[in-house]
């Protein structure tokens, strides 16, 4: 990549919810399997911990909402490498073909490395599952949260999700969407390793500055 220059590409609020998304998936999982288990962490019940746990599983559970709606809000006014196209790449000849591209490169299949400015096209997919993934994570633990008031306007609001799941099977919807979070984290973690060693784009960096460095067509 020959004439350089710094561009900036992820902007303040992409870089924010990224990370909350981060570290509340993390106490999430944390307190949530807690709840789930509570002989799982070996913690003395006797302390009200269970309470406090709940507690901060629910509060985080209001911060992990209001991070998704936001960068989905900023799908629609941010720049251009933010924008929802970026996560629908299979709308476009050129968004497939860079996926394919993508896809033999990771596979080994293709020794040529892309270098898009911002999320390569697989990863824009992948992304957008993910997000799924989220709102799954987000509506069936409101909808358990507001059992505990049933004639509340966010109990009214959730009941047809109790069309679609029993309350054993939406707790196991919400437990199993977990573990996709979790596994996709680790994922995550080595596709952005990987793809820093080879393309030489500080992709990791890039998430704290919001820079990255470009070719001059870019």
């Amino acid at each position: 990549m020959d004439n350089l220059h710094n561009k900036y590409v992820w902007e303040v609020p992409v870089r924010v919810t990224h990370w909350v998304n981060f570290l509340a998936i993390v106490i999430l999982s944390v307190t949530g399997v807690y709840i789930g288990s509570p002989k799982t962490l070996a913690l003395n019940p006797s302390q009200f911990v269970m309470g406090w746990v709940r507690f901060i599983h629910f509060v985080t559970g209001y911060v992990f909402a209001v991070s998704v709606i936001s960068r989905i809000y900023w799908a629609f006014v941010g720049n251009r490498y933010a924008e929802w196209r970026e996560f629908l790449p299979v709308l476009t000849a050129d968004g497939r073909r860079q996926m394919l591209e993508m896809f033999r490169y990771y596979t080994f299949i293709g020794k040529r490395v892309p270098h898009p400015v911002g999320h390569n096209a697989l990863a824009g997919i992948t992304y957008l599952l993910v997000f799924v993934l989220y709102l799954v994570m987000i509506l069936t633990g409101f909808a358990l949260y507001t059992e505990h008031a049933p004639q509340s306007f966010g109990h009214k609001a959730l009941g047809w999700m109790f069309l679609l799941f029993s309350n054993q099977g939406m707790r196991l919807t919400h437990h199993m969407t977990m573990w996709f979070l979790l596994a996709f984290a680790i994922h995550h973690v080595y596709s952005a390793w990987l793809m820093d060693v080879k393309e030489k784009g500080r992709v990791i960096s890039s998430i704290f500055s919001g820079y990255k460095p470009v070719s001059g067509k870019n």
